[in-house]
């Protein structure tokens, strides 16, 4: 006898709470919230316009509802609405605004750390291109000196011995290329720190 009747109420529990809807405190009150169904007794609690409830029960004058946090009581159905308050539906969209106006304010900084590197990839690069540059004039100024050497030490090959010409323009053509790598190493630490960068 218990099991038909536990079962009619937990299927009326079930078909009530399917059928609740969400409603709104109107604007501009404080509806108290009471455990009396006429609510003719001292209210509980009272909630603030824009406060989202669930109907769960509802009549002519009272409604059951339902809080978020899962109290419940009965409050004055007339004070009941479907749509957000005007007041709660401005602080919802003041709220999406700062939303949106952080995520503008992280993309700007995020856009000039961006512009910030870009820059200094473009001064490293113009450093890079200018040594690059430097390096090559120095390689062609050597190879101009190293074809007036051979000018010079050809133009005097009939003046002297030939066992003499051919050691020294040996000498001379080693030792400058030896001196030029010296330079350009020497040059290239000086200008890089004390590392070399080819």
């Amino acid at each position: 006898m218990h099991k038909p009747a536990l079962l009619c109420l937990a299927l009326g529990a079930w078909t009530g709470s399917a059928c609740a809807e969400t409603v709104y405190v109107t604007d501009s009150l404080r509806l108290g919230l009471h455990a009396a169904a006429d609510t003719s007794d001292r209210p509980f609690d009272n909630l603030v316009s824009g406060t989202a409830v669930e109907v769960t029960e509802r009549n002519s004058n009272y409604a059951h509802v339902r809080l978020a946090d899962g109290r419940e009581g009965w409050v004055k159905a007339t004070y009941l609405v479907a749509e957000k308050p005007a007041a709660a539906r401005v602080l919802d969209l003041e709220a999406e605004i700062g939303g949106f106006e952080h995520a503008a304010a992280a993309a700007k900084t995020a856009q000039a750390a961006a512009e910030h590197e870009l820059a200094g990839l473009r001064s490293e690069l113009q450093a890079t291109t200018g040594s690059a540059e430097s390096i090559q004039e120095t390689i062609e100024r050597l190879q101009r000196e190293n074809v007036a050497h051979a000018e010079r030490l050809e133009g005097y090959r009939h003046a002297l011995p030939l066992a003499w010409v051919i050691p020294a323009v040996v000498v001379a053509l080693v030792g400058g290329f030896l001196l030029g790598l010296w330079w350009l190493d020497a040059w290239i630490r000086r200008r890089h720190g004390g590392f070399r960068v080819y």
